[in-house]
């Protein structure tokens, strides 16, 4: 029996990157799964990956720093599959500036999608979990929690996440409701290479540098944070709540 046999999980930012490797490893692991993104066509390609491989998936369309969209959303995948288990925080977004030069909307967009997004999609998602009494919700911080020059409202978001996820467990875990949260390190992603590019470097050069600083040797891939998000959102970790579990190969530093 596989561990997430008969269980619904949301995966938000799903689309691509850390989002679709945790999707495809639920769904490895027999969980239903929402592929969730900004638009449903967004998640078409996780979802055919999933169907492929002989999973069960969908793809909606939320935006989680919109509240209407958020309940329409799960109350909309609860309606298709019965109800939710897991929910996975994963959308976020990058504008990267300092400080001076960072504008009020590049500070919204990434504090509310990230941040205000956890929040939403919790706060749904809990309303099934509670009559259930059983649910996990992990969350993506970041290494950037810590202060990363240039990252003003990325770094604040994902400190934000961390106390969130602190504060919601302590409300929630009396209902069977495990909630802890993820802070990756460097991951290669399609979002880091954009970056690269945006800071006028060679992509493969940049996971290059980031692989040497880093104790391990090597930088994350998506599928080595959904191996760690997967864990939490088990009964393997019924007894784990209000964590943030740093995988960043050693490197603390940003």
């Amino acid at each position: 029996m596989s561990r997430f046999d008969g269980k619904v999980a949301i995966v938000t930012g799903a689309a691509q990157g850390i989002g679709a490797a945790t999707a495809l490893r639920f769904a490895s692991e027999g969980a239903t799964v929402a592929v969730v993104d900004i638009t449903a066509e967004r998640g078409a390609e996780t979802v055919e990956t999933i169907i492929k491989e002989g999973g069960q998936a969908a793809a909606f369309g939320i935006d989680v720093a919109n509240a209407a969209s958020v309940a329409s959303g799960v109350e909309a995948i609860a309606a298709q599959f019965g109800g939710v288990a897991i929910l996975v925080n994963n959308a976020g977004v990058t504008r990267d500036n300092m400080l001076f030069k960072m504008t009020e909307e590049d500070w919204d967009l990434t504090v509310d999608v990230s941040l205000k997004g956890a929040f939403l999609m919790a706060q749904a998602a809990q309303k099934l979990m509670v009559p259930a009494k059983y649910g996990k919700i992990v969350s993506l911080s970041s290494i950037s929690a810590l202060g990363n020059r240039g990252q003003s409202n990325y770094s604040a978001a994902k400190a934000g996440i961390q106390g969130l996820t602190a504060t919601m467990a302590l409300e929630l875990a009396r209902y069977n409701i495990n909630v802890n949260a993820v802070a990756p390190g460097f991951v290669q992603t399609a979002m880091t290479e954009a970056a690269a590019v945006r800071m006028g470097l060679d992509p493969k050069e940049f996971v290059d540098a980031a692989a040497a600083a880093t104790p391990i040797l090597r930088v994350a891939q998506p599928e080595d944070i959904a191996a760690v998000i997967a864990f939490l959102a088990s009964d393997d970790a019924r007894h784990v709540v209000g964590q943030t579990i740093y995988v960043h190969g050693g490197k603390w530093g940003v």
